[in-house]
């Protein structure tokens, strides 16, 4: 007999064996460990993130005028420190200070609160 045909012979056979039992029930498996609730993931700051693309980087990116880079947490670290109400009252207002001047909304006055509030929290949330 060839290779092939001993081999189908042999599954046949195997397969014709089996006919009629009856299967024997699997042992249960233990449990599998129950897990730690997994951290709700951070919504990202897409607002933010879009109005810094578009207004604020031209002047945070690149340290203009005093401006703090996102990230770096020597210049932002004492003005993260003042709170986000102060954060948020300089860049809606504007603001001069011994390291530079803030204009007003990022000199764009179309910019709603909530959007420059956004664009602070991303900044800052970079920065911290």
């Amino acid at each position: 007999m060839n290779k092939p045909t001993l081999l189908l012979a042999t599954l046949s056979l195997a397969l014709l064996a089996a006919c009629g039992q009856k299967e024997t029930p699997a042992p249960a498996a233990a449990p599998a460990p129950v897990a730690a609730p997994a951290a709700a993931p951070v919504a990202e700051n897409t607002v933010g993130k879009s109005v810094f693309g578009k207004v604020c980087a031209m002047c945070h990116a690149v340290g203009a005028a005093g401006a703090p880079k996102p990230g770096d947490k020597a210049d932002w670290g004492p003005r993260i420190a003042q709170g986000n109400d102060v954060l948020y009252k300089h860049a809606l207002e504007g603001f001069t200070g011994a390291k530079g001047q803030m204009p007003a909304r990022g000199a764009n006055a179309t910019l709603t609160d909530d959007e420059v509030k956004a664009a602070v929290n991303y900044m800052a949330d970079q920065s911290r």
